[in-house]
């Protein structure tokens, strides 16, 4: 009896061993994207105009990807990132969006609209509001996270009345953001 026990035991082990190993490294890439995410936050060029995503490659190698307003803001973040503890090393995916007066002027009249509405005074008060507005020749993204669905419905009508060539809405819900973290 304690043979066989001991045999089922240890199959159980070894069948355990890699699930408990992927969902440990799953853990541990998590807590490495939460830490590089809050030193980019924190970097004091980021703005509203900016769109930085963390990902996490084999090795703790990261990945970062998305669109920034300037050349030095993509050295820069990538200079920060690189001296989170865990990070290995850092393939900077960052593209810097073209200089244009009108997509200027596009960012700094959607913004107003958006941050301007009493349905998001309270985003507006945030140090790093969670609505970033992408503009690239014209074309508008509106990425982050908002509370519900009508907050994300509501920026994107605000975001289409100001002649942008298009508006595509990549927002999401805190709903639509614990589920994706449950997952992991």
């Amino acid at each position: 009896m304690t043979k066989r026990f001991f045999l089922m035991a240890l199959a159980f082990a070894l069948l355990s061993g890699p699930a408990y190993a992927d969902d440990y490294n799953e853990r541990k890439s998590l807590q490495l994207i939460n830490s590089i995410s809050e030193e980019v936050r924190q970097y004091s060029r980021f703005t509203i105009f900016d769109d930085v995503r963390v990902g996490v490659a084999e090795d703790n190698v990261v990945v970062l990807s998305g669109k920034v307003t300037m050349p030095f803001k993509r050295d820069d973040i990538e200079r920060v990132v690189s001296r989170v503890p865990g990070v290995t090393a850092v393939r900077n995916e960052l593209t810097v969006l073209p200089t244009s007066p009108f997509d200027d002027e596009l960012r700094y009249r959607i913004a107003r609209a958006i941050y301007g509405h009493s349905a998001f005074w309270h985003y507006a008060a945030m140090a790093n509001p969670p609505i970033h507005i992408i503009v690239e020749r014209g074309h508008v993204t509106l990425t982050g996270v908002v509370t519900s669905n009508v907050e994300r419905m509501l920026a994107r009508s605000l975001a289409t009345t100001f002649g942008a060539f298009s508006v595509k809405n990549e927002l999401k819900t805190d709903a639509e953001m614990r589920a994706m973290a449950e997952r992991i």
